[in-house]
């Protein structure tokens, strides 16, 4: 590449870019995230835009700008991801920028793929790399194998190199399932693809012969496809000792037009169930199946209606004295719609100990020919020394000390079932004559299906009654503790093996492209094996600082990868879990703490930032990707950014995130990651603060007019801002103010804030009004604008409030409108507050609420006087704030209602306010 700018450094679509990569996050149909779980993975469509804008040239004029920008608006679209005209030049114009040679490109931090799958389709020389054990497997089978065994050959040559299908295709495609070799009818088959169909249907026939037992049919042909369990404690009054079936709800389903949920009674001094609702027995008077028998560990027995304390629920579990209960089976009959259920029986129960009883001679059998437990006896870790509380502790506290623990019986046997028959296919693909690295690759496909298995069926899986679908272990970033779950049966559900083993299918043929060199290699970030100036584009998403514990989360699935293609990765799997030593992430430590932990973030990302530094070729280009709210997480990464010697040349914020995904109501949440674009540039010395906050005050203001051109509000405009700073604070070695002490992070960010904030106002209340309103109504208008109704952390609150010159402290829990609640800042809308605080109102913003309230009651002419003696009748920023912070808010927001309400008769009012003026007094 030369050293002209490139399109992501002048110009992106981040409207549309934005609007394509959340909408991604509702498609599943071939997505890479069905492969396999992978925590904060980046869209593809974000991901496939700014790798082709970093890799084409700047625009030369407007005419091309717009022709480029088009393009790339179309070229990410999830419908376009293997549109071959597209791709094919989107890869023409990447060569003609590069030489004529595909770029070489790396993700040091490669993750779930996600970024290096889009530099492949672009035609790049990608390499992917990561720490993590499972995150390497995943890209392997997302980048590498695809493109290496993934290729269209002839039929013909396909079943001639495999004479054996003839013999055996129908001995394992049978006409219950729904695969069949060769579903399309064209002349040329992807042969990974029909041999990850083949090897999986073998190992499901392989299981259902072994277990299938266990999952007995109903006398009219109904397959039981799920169990519901309720773990159990005993009643602790000593008058009654109950079994107490824990269940925090009754409902099986809560859907439109179907109403079904289990309901408990007490008969001979125990609980027993019936199940209630349509095609069922009557609903009973009174019954609400959203009261559990326990929330929050705190218990109530159905019996006696004592009630056990969280602690002794706890304690309960840790001495061996919880069990569980089967308390009813799902049911699907084949031809027919919908689910049925059933309460279970002590034959059912029966069947349960007839698999346990197998489990141990499956255990046994098994220990001896792996070498290790088949059931996973790894320890989680949750206590200290680790770090990592938050993410795992909610099930140890409750005994589950190792990973089989997550578990019941049935559900192991099936797992290590499902194990044995995917490590046999290795050696019969070997006897047939399949080459031993290609073989790898089809164990490989059908291990991560076994992950994709154990995320569906653990006991820590929940029954969602609105869909009546199967919830995951990991339905968010840590593992949370279930009272009631249920066990699925992995031969039968519409969530089993057969969809896994379909979507498996799908991400092969999707990240199938053309036959490149990819490489993937397992290392820490911060010792690369590349040579120096060796890559000419470095595109990556590195960790957030303390926002996901991957190895500790990940620990789950390792330790299946382990048994199941473990020991033909060795240099994967050798350790017991997954490495955490040189992990970047910000854990608190047990030697300094948080602050400590913050300190070896921030030099171990230092350090992975100067490998970029070092093996980036002088002309090359970085996109890093970043999308931590907090300004500490921020202010880690610009130290580490700065000490690297990258210089930022390009920031945009780019929507990831689905807005229904955003707490909004509740916490302040960030919608978008800054692209952070960088080069490997000459450093000018030594900068003096003055001067360069002066410099950084012009370029903000007109970067800033972008950003609001582009629709960018709230949080993300701040953190947008950040980004863009940097492109000036990192043009310099060091920046020292005039006595002599060097500026960081921290005092950037306070100063970037205080810019933003006088700039965020002007806009809000459309300029020429900023300066008429006090610090205390400026913070509230962008608190709303930032935050909306949602309560924010206090630093960030602090922060906000430092930049507007208010000191949080004197104003909090006084009478006014900011709350604190333990570690957040609530800022209260007129109908939160306390009479007594706007008893004599003068503040702008306390006027406006009272007004807001006397409106509400229809008090018009307290209302009046009001605004006539504090004079906010006839001010122009009065009536403009509460346009402002109407703006801000939600269309369901109650304080937005009464602002529109009062606004509408604007006019009326102010004549009013006016007549009332004019009017003499009594006694004048």
């Amino acid at each position: 590449m030369n050293n002209d700018k490139r399109f992501i450094e002048e110009s992106f679509p981040v409207k549309e870019v934005s609007v394509e990569s959340a909408r991604e996050k509702n498609i599943r149909h071939g997505h890479i995230s069905t492969l396999h779980i992978w925590w904060a993975r980046r869209p593809l469509a974000s991901s496939r835009a700014t790798a082709y804008a970093a890799l084409i040239p700047a625009p030369k004029n407007i005419e091309e700008w717009q022709r480029e920008r088009d393009f790339i608006i179309e070229l990410c679209k999830w419908e376009n991801s293997n549109n071959q005209k597209l791709l094919e030049r989107a890869r023409r114009k990447i060569l003609e920028a590069n030489g004529g040679v595909p770029p070489k490109v790396l993700d040091p931090f490669g993750g779930g793929g996600a970024i290096p799958l889009e530099a492949l389709r672009l035609g790049c020389e990608t390499y992917s790399n990561d720490l993590n054990p499972v995150a390497v497997l995943i890209q392997k089978c997302t980048l590498e194998y695809p493109q290496k065994y993934g290729q269209p050959i002839p039929k013909t040559q396909y079943l001639a190199e495999r004479p054996w299908l003839a013999v055996e295709k129908h001995q394992v495609f049978d006409k219950n399932l729904v695969f069949t070799l060769f579903e399309d009818r064209s002349e040329t088959v992807n042969p990974l693809v029909e041999d990850v169909k083949y090897w999986g249907n073998w190992v499901l026939q392989e299981a259902k012969q072994e277990i299938g037992r266990f999952y007995p049919e109903e006398k009219d042909g109904s397959i039981p496809v799920g169990y519901i369990w309720a773990r159990t404690i005993p009643c602790q009054n000593p008058a009654c000792g109950a079994e107490i079936p824990l269940m925090r709800q009754y409902w099986l389903a809560k859907k439109k037009n179907k109403n079904v949920a289990l309901f408990p009674f007490v008969e001979n001094n125990a609980v027993q169930f019936t199940i209630v609702g349509d095609g069922y027995e009557a609903w009973p008077a009174g019954f609400e199946p959203e009261n559990g028998s326990v929330a929050r560990a705190v218990a109530i027995c159905p019996v006696c209606g004592s009630t056990i304390a969280d602690k002794m629920t706890r304690q309960l579990f840790q001495t061996g004295q919880a069990g569980q209960r089967m308390v009813a089976v799902v049911l699907h009959k084949p031809k027919t719609q919908g689910k049925r259920y059933r309460v279970a029986t002590e034959q059912d129960m029966a069947i349960f100990k007839q698999a346990e009883a197998c489990l141990q001679e499956k255990r046994e059998k098994l220990m001896l020919e792996w070498g290790m437990d088949p059931v996973p006896d790894e320890p989680i870790e949750s206590k200290r020394p680790s770090p990592n509380a938050r993410g795992l502790s909610a099930v140890t506290r409750y005994a589950m000390n190792v990973w089989g623990d997550l578990f019941n019986s049935r559900q192991k046997l099936a797992l290590i079932v499902f194990v044995e028959k995917i490590r046999q296919i290795h050696h019969h693909m070997l006897a047939k004559g399949l080459e031993e690295e290609y073989a790898k690759a089809i164990v490989s496909y059908l291990g991560l299906g076994i992950d994709r298995l154990t995320d569906k069926n653990s006991s820590l899986c929940r029954l969602i009654p609105q869909t009546e679908a199967i919830g995951f272990t990991y339905a968010r970033q840590a593992l949370s503790m279930l009272w009631d779950y249920i066990e699925m049966d992995q031969n039968e559900h519409p969530s089993g093996w057969i969809a896994i083993l379909s979507e498996l299918i799908d991400n092969i043929q999707n990240s199938s492209f053309q036959n490149i060199s990819t490489i993937t290699t397992h290392s820490s970030a911060t010792t690369l094996k590349y040579p120096s100036n060796f890559f000419n584009a470095i595109l990556t998403d590195p960790p957030y600082y303390d926002n996901v514990p991957y190895s500790y989360l990940s620990d789950f699935f390792y330790v299946w990868l382990k048994r199941s293609t473990g020991h033909l990765y060795p240099e994967l799997f050798s350790t017991p879990l997954t490495p955490k030593k040189n992990e970047i992430v910000a854990y608190t430590l047990d030697s300094g703490g948080f602050e400590a932990g913050k300190h070896y973030f921030e030099e171990m990302l230092k350090k992975a930032f100067q490998e970029i530094h070092r093996i980036l070729k002088p002309d090359g280009i970085a996109v890093i990707v970043y999308a931590h709210k907090s300004t500490e997480g921020w202010e880690t990464l610009i130290n580490s950014l700065l000490n690297s010697g990258l210089i930022m040349t390009g920031a945009w914020p780019l929507n990831t995130e689905m807005r229904a995904r955003m707490n909004a109501q509740e916490t302040g949440s960030l919608a978008s990651s800054i692209y952070i674009v960088a080069r490997k540039m000459q450093r000018q010395p030594t900068g003096f603060y003055t001067p360069v906050k002066e410099e950084l005050n012009r370029y903000l203001t007109t970067k800033l007019e972008r950003l609001w051109q582009e629709g960018i509000s709230g949080s993300d405009f701040f953190i947008a801002a950040i980004g863009s700073a940097i492109e000036v604070f990192g043009k310099y070695e060091q920046v020292m103010d005039y006595e002599g002490s060097v500026i960081r992070a921290d005092r950037l960010l306070q100063d970037v804030r205080q810019i933003v904030t006088d700039f965020a106002v002007r806009q809000i209340l459309r300029n020429g009004f900023s300066g008429d309103i006090s610090e205390l109504t400026r913070f509230y208008v962008l608190w709303r604008w930032e935050f909306g109704a949602a309560k924010a952390p206090f630093d960030e609150a602090r922060k906000l409030a430092q930049s507007c010159g208010i000191d949080l402290a004197l104003h909090w829990n006084r009478p006014g409108f900011i709350t604190k609640e333990k570690e957040f800042i609530r800022v209260s809308g007129p109908q939160q507050r306390k009479a007594e605080s706007l008893k004599q109102p003068s503040e702008l913003i306390d006027v406006l609420h009272k007004v807001l309230l006397l409106w509400e009651k229809s008090q018009r002419q307290e209302l009046i006087k009001l605004l006539q003696e504090t004079g906010f009748g006839s001010s122009e920023a009065f009536y403009r704030v509460g346009q402002a912070v109407s703006e801000c808010l939600s269309s369901d927001d109650k304080e937005k209602k009464l602002l529109d309400g009062f606004l509408s008769g604007r006019e009326r009012l102010q004549e009013d306010v006016k007549k009332a003026a004019s009017q003499p007094t009594l006694f004048e």
